[in-house]
């Protein structure tokens, strides 16, 4: 049979011959059938087991009409809020609503609900009163046990009980979802699937539940931050599939919830396999008219070759999610994706992406994370690479290499970011050429995100020392093959363990530079991160430590405006921030200065000219380059 998009219709059904779904999945994002989208990898792989599978995107939350288009699934729902949490998709970290949502169609906003994955089982529960309902997909994963909810301001329980649903499948999800639906075709009830890996479920009674771990009680936590810190750093340390503990968290005296030890990782072949599925590898033809989904832009010629990440940055939620074992397709299998790629009609012969959360990582960090799991107490890259650590980038050359090999490509980048401390770790520097010399059009994007040291500790990034080498080093190599290209660096303002001092500093840092970003990401409390944690609690979970955290909305502005202290805009910011963190010394004519006082004219000896180069540097001009890449070459 010729591939085709899953049913999204009663009218679809009817073309397969089929009276009735075996799954129906509910989802917060339209429907793309792309492996980029989670949606589409789970009902590719049902499908391959046999299952039927429905689809229902982005359902009208107010009318219970619209999750009934195809009617009562034989076996249950899988639900997911989509590709992001619906509230980081919905609101900047100032909670203003955003104006786009690129996962639907047209870009429009406002297509799907706040905390969409509670409404949706909500509005298939008031239907379908006993169907099993399945919730997955990163909102759930995240919010699988107690959690700070940023928008809210509160620490709420986990998605489980709120939404009403029966199970939740955390992580990746592909062996946890067949396994439950294996289950569930063999007459198993959605009560009793409580042995799945990977899997949250509800229960009266621990009399059937062995060898967990208790949590501090939910009303506990709620009256004590502290207790929620000790909880979240016991859920941070089971999130290894080798190492991971049951564990339980009660709510009042005869309800607990209980989440099973993480999924066992997929092999390269089941990698393959999961990527090699029939997907149509684009958003659905009903879309057309309102413009398509601006999402399959970006990712349409781009492949993944990996997935987890062994960096556990503390503001990043992947430890949480997809876990520190990295997971690798083969090159064969990229290879294959790379040449259907060169056949669709617009593909204009260049390949926008080759990585993951973390483009360099090809292979767990050393040889016992394959049978014994990441270690528990320390990590892999922080505060220096592990001795362990296995900092080899011969098979990604080799990758790379293959692909510019292959005929319609003209180049192929490298989008998804790379760790520079684990480029430094390689005692070759035979990637760090390669990359100058053919995967950086002009400029390279590294997340430093500060400068300060003691932040840099709390986020989990290695000291500005080793960022200050590899600037060093690449614009010694980009010298060495003939290249002029230069470094953008992303940073992030308010993190927790920054104060005003350390504010100053990386605006001070940015003065050096001769650079000021036009946007600055101020720090985001998304849920199950360990900076999160701090935010809510004020401490560090895996000292205990108490951290200094900004949350006042003025001082956030202050430690922005520092950033983009150039801005005339910010000038009123600036000069409160310099004066409260007694720094007032940045206020006069000197060079050094950051601004000038009032009755001044200008920005001091930041003379004009800096202005209009750090303007250039964003739009990509040759002269801006040029500035930024000289200033570079004098702090290396």
């Amino acid at each position: 049979m010729k591939p085709d998009f899953l049913p999204v219709s009663r009218e679809d059904m009817s073309i397969r011959g089929w009276k009735q779904c075996d799954f129906v999945y509910v989802s917060g994002d339209a429907y793309v059938d792309h492996p980029s989208f989670g949606h589409a990898i789970i009902t590719r792989l049902l499908e391959s087991h046999g299952y039927k599978v429905g689809v229902i995107a982005q359902p009208d939350w107010k009318d219970p009409k619209s999750v009934q288009v195809l009617g009562k699934p034989r076996l249950g729902f899988f639900v997911s809020a989509g590709n992001m949490d619906s509230m980081v998709n919905h609101y900047s970290v100032s909670k203003k609503r955003r104006s786009e949502d690129s996962y639907t169609p047209g870009g429009v906003m406002g297509k799907r609900p706040d905390y969409a994955t509670i409404v949706y089982c909500n509005l298939l529960r008031s239907v379908y009163k006993d169907s099993p309902i399945i919730i997955g997909g990163i909102e759930a994963s995240l919010r699988r046990l107690a959690h700070y909810d940023y928008w809210s301001d509160k620490l709420k329980r986990s998605i489980l009980l709120d939404s009403q649903a029966d199970l939740i499948s955390y992580g990746m999800g592909e062996r946890s979802v067949v396994e439950i639906a294996e289950a569930l075709e063999s007459g198993i009830e959605i009560k009793d699937i409580t042995f799945v890996d990977g899997t949250v479920y509800k229960t009266k009674s621990l009399e059937s539940v062995y060898d967990f771990v208790m949590l501090p009680k939910f009303l506990e936590m709620k009256k004590d931050k502290v207790q929620y810190a000790k909880s979240f750093f016991v859920q941070y340390s089971n999130t290894d599939p080798f190492t991971g503990k049951r564990l339980v968290e009660p709510y009042g005296e005869k309800l607990f919830v209980v989440q099973n030890p993480p999924a066992k990782p997929l092999s390269e072949a089941e990698m393959d396999q999961v990527y090699d599925l029939p997907y149509m590898r684009g958003y659905h033809p009903s879309y057309e008219e309102e413009g398509g989904v601006p999402a399959i832009r970006e990712i349409k010629f781009s492949l993944i070759s990996n997935r987890g990440c062994f960096g556990a940055c503390s503001f990043c939620a992947l430890t949480f999610h997809q876990g520190r074992i990295i997971q690798a397709r083969s090159q064969e299998s990229l290879i294959k994706e790379a040449r259907l790629l060169t056949e669709e009609p617009d593909f204009k012969g260049y390949i926008h992406d080759v990585g993951g959360p973390t483009a360099d990582f090809r292979f767990p960090a050393c040889e016992k994370q394959t049978t014994k799991g990441a270690c528990p107490n320390r990590q892999c890259l922080f505060p220096e690479p592990c001795r362990n650590l296995r900092a080899d980038h011969k098979d990604y050359i080799r990758l790379l290499k293959r692909l510019r090999e292959i005929p319609k490509v003209k180049k192929v980048f490298i989008r998804s970011g790379i760790r520079f401390d684990y480029v430094l770790a390689d005692s070759s520097r035979e990637f760090l050429k390669e990359l100058c010399e053919h995967h950086v059009s002009g400029q390279l994007k590294v997340a430093p995100e500060h400068v300060a040291d003691p932040v840099l500790k709390r986020m989990g990034k290695p000291k500005n020392s080793v960022y200050r080498q590899f600037v060093k080093e690449y614009y010694e190599m980009n010298k060495r093959v003939g290249k002029e290209q230069y470094l953008v660096p992303y940073l992030m303002s308010s993190h927790p363990g920054s104060t005003m001092k350390e504010a100053v500093e990386l605006a001070e840092y940015l003065r050096d530079l001769g650079y000021m970003p036009e946007q600055v990401q101020d720090f985001y409390p998304t849920p199950s991160t360990i900076s999160t944690c701090m935010y809510y609690t004020g401490y560090d979970c895996r000292t205990m430590e108490k951290v200094y955290v900004p949350v006042n909305p003025h001082e956030k502005a202050m430690q922005r405006a520092l950033i983009q202290y150039r801005n005339p805009k910010n000038y009123e910011l600036v000069e409160e921030a310099l004066k409260a963190a007694g720094r007032a010394d940045l206020i006069g004519y000197d060079k050094k200065c950051l601004i000038r006082p009032r009755n001044g004219k200008g920005y001091g000896s930041q003379k004009e000219a800096p202005k209009k180069n750090s303007a250039l540097i964003e739009k990509g001009s040759r002269k801006g380059k040029k500035t930024i890449r000289n200033v570079h070459k004098k702090k290396g």
